[in-house]
């Protein structure tokens, strides 16, 4: 088949062209695929995602183009349907969503400048990159501290402060045996060379920014250890603005529950961190009472099914097996919810495992544990629950 003409590896800004359709096929399911003699569709490939947009027939009529895949050299536009007229010959208009193609322009070409940085650093290299839906994935191959991570990334903000040229390269084999480059692999063919004075040279086959100012910001939001080295996430230009307005916002609903200034609201959180540390082990110790106290007015041998509301998982159990201390019979701590009941069914000897899940069956639960030990939770209130366990306390 005819290789596709890649508009955008010459001109990433370029949102349209002409073109005529060279091959169609359908896909199971519906719609089909197409592929075109020319495109600014970039292809899925390299970490980066494929470019939205649509074709538009001689007729008039639209296909969205949901997804772009190359192959063999030919790239297949994926669209949510094939008409008669979308046959081969056929002329098209392909347009791709600028936004979503400029979102990822962003995204690659800090990807560059981070990358680029973190190995002229520290030695690190990317050995994982994908542009995510929400942020930019990059595995590296070394550890970093979180000094390190910052150090990086004021300097690559620095390269976009200083509005770099990125440059593309198609340098013969002879040059290309001469340079020194990131992603230095056996390639066939030519070699497409990426590269940001000061910050990265790269073999790359994506689209990118012009300069580097265009990225807008570089912002590292979050790091993690991954198989010997970090595993990072990372927002660029429109998304990290987003994301420092969205900070921003939450920033100040926090200032306004702690009634604490920008610079005081970890020493507030912290306050009321320990404020409720004290409530809870204050709380621990006024149910342990209240437990005693309803263990005491037990009999010995008798069910005691006891409904105490505001407990939580910890303290329904904590319940049950306080009365199973004092009597033999079957035990229950239930506790409304707001979905129902929660419930932990014990007795010292025996099982309640058929009794939990005959209560289960009957009043929409879900819940199992040991044969001496079971919770859970159901639908119906408290007090139905207490009723059927009266009623089956024997199975």
């Amino acid at each position: 088949m005819q290789s596709t003409e890649k508009y955008y590896e010459n001109d990433p800004y370029r949102t349209e062209c002409a073109a005529h359709i060279t091959a169609a096929q359908p896909l199971e399911g519906g719609g089909g695929r197409l592929a075109l003699d020319g495109t600014v569709f970039y292809p899925e490939g390299g970490g980066q995602p494929a470019d939205r947009g649509a074709l538009t027939l001689e007729s008039g009529e639209t296909l969205t183009v949901s997804d772009v895949h190359e192959q063999d050299g030919v790239i297949w536009h994926t669209v949510d349907a094939l008409p008669e007229a979308a046959r081969p010959g056929a002329a098209v208009t392909a347009r791709i969503d600028w936004a979503w193609r400029f979102d990822k322009m962003q995204q690659h070409t800090g990807e560059h400048i981070l990358s680029g940085t973190l190995h002229r650093l520290f030695g690190a290299e990317n050995v994982g990159f994908h542009i995510g839906a929400e942020a930019v994935r990059m595995d590296t191959s070394v550890p970093l501290t979180a000094d390190q991570l910052r150090q990086a990334e004021l300097e690559a903000n620095q390269v976009i402060w200083q509005d770099a040229p990125v440059r593309v390269l198609y340098p013969t084999p002879q040059e290309l045996a001469r340079m020194t480059y990131r992603s230095k692999k056996e390639i066939a063919g030519q070699v497409r060379i990426v590269e940001i004075p000061g910050a990265d040279t790269c073999a790359c086959c994506g689209t990118h920014t012009a300069t580097a100012g265009q990225v807008g910001l570089i912002k590292i939001i979050a790091a993690e250890n991954y198989k010997g080295g970090v595993r990072l996430s990372v927002l660029c230009g429109q998304r990290a603005l987003r994301e420092v307005q969205t900070m921003q916002t939450r920033q100040g609903e926090i200032m306004a529950l702690l009634s604490a200034k920008p610079s005081e609201t970890a020493n507030a959180v912290r306050r009321v961190h320990g404020e409720l540390a004290d409530l809870r082990y204050a709380h621990f110790g006024i149910c342990a009472q209240l437990f005693d106290a309803l263990a005491a007015a037990v009999n010995p041998g008798e069910d005691a099914i006891r409904i105490v509301p505001g407990l939580d998982p910890d303290g329904l159990h904590r319940l049950a097996v306080r009365l199973t201390e004092a009597t033999g019979g079957l035990c229950a701590a239930l506790t409304p919810t707001d979905k129902g009941c929660g419930y932990c069914l014990a007795r010292r000897e025996g099982d309640v495992r058929p009794l939990t899940r005959a209560l289960n069956a009957a009043l929409s639960g879900r819940g199992g544990g040991k044969p001496g030990v079971c919770q859970g939770s159901c639908a119906a209130d408290p007090e139905a629950v207490a009723a059927f366990l009266r009623e089956n306390a024997g199975v």
